[in-house]
């Protein structure tokens, strides 16, 4: 297993759920950790004192959809610990809504955070990236990237791009080491299911922390095999969301 204490993370959608739980488990394994954006400060901080605990935690909140923020924020990653080894873009937002009813607004939303900003933000954060021995890129798409649901057209639509920029990068930075995965879960219980699908339960459904781990799979086991996609379904899976 590769040795990850000082390397440094990026992780959008560090509040809580996938993201929060793969912070903690990096923090745990010596990594230090940048929490990039969010406006709730109160659940970014509860992630920075969890993480805390293990290594360095820089949390810088903002707006991820304000260009200008994500220029900032991956310079002050850069200043801080002076370099980045990987970056997860995790943050993302959920859509229940029937097609006829999706406004230009509701579209530019889903749209903008699920794949605008991983987009733009690895465009930021490449050049340094180029730097690392251990280039890592980690998005995180969803099952509906493979699928279409009812009432999930734009984020099916949002979760499709990202998977297929994921294989263009991949194929476009191999030659510079910089590794490019992408993971499709299926119902992990998160705040983003509960709100989008309060019928829900947590029982039978995957958790937060078992894709933390896939994540430190694909950094811990960088080795001449490449996994480029990870699907990861419940065991009792269903044809839904998220």
């Amino acid at each position: 297993m590769n040795n990850l204490s000082g390397k440094v993370a990026v992780l959008t959608g560090g509040g809580g759920g996938i993201g929060r739980a793969t912070a903690e488990l990096l923090a745990k394994q010596g990594m230090k950790v940048v929490l990039l954006g969010g406006n709730n400060s109160d659940k970014l901080q509860l992630t920075q004192t969890l993480v805390g605990q293990y290594s360095e935690c820089l949390a810088i909140p903002g707006n991820l959809t304000d260009m200008a923020f994500l220029k900032q924020g991956v310079e002050a990653a850069v200043a801080r610990f002076k370099g980045i080894d990987v970056l997860i873009n995790n943050a993302g937002v959920a859509q229940n809504q029937q097609f006829e009813d999706i406004s230009v607004e509701d579209f530019d939303r889903i749209m903008a955070i699920n794949f605008r900003v991983p987009f733009f933000l690895t465009q930021q954060a490449l050049p340094y990236l180029k730097r690392s021995d251990s280039a890592t890129i980690i998005n995180v798409a969803s099952v509906v990237s493979h699928a279409g649901y009812p009432m999930q057209s734009v984020y099916t639509a949002s979760k499709h791009a990202l998977l297929g920029w994921s294989k263009s990068l991949g194929a476009e930075y191999y030659q510079d080491n910089i590794r490019v995965h992408a993971i499709s879960p299926g119902g992990v219980y998160t705040d983003m299911v509960k709100i989008s699908r309060p019928d829900l339960k947590a029982d039978g459904m995957i958790m937060p922390e078992e894709i933390a781990n896939i994540v430190l799979f694909f950094l811990a086991n960088r080795g001449n095999a490449v996994v480029d996609e990870i699907m990861v379904h419940r065991v009792n899976k269903q044809p839904f969301l998220v």
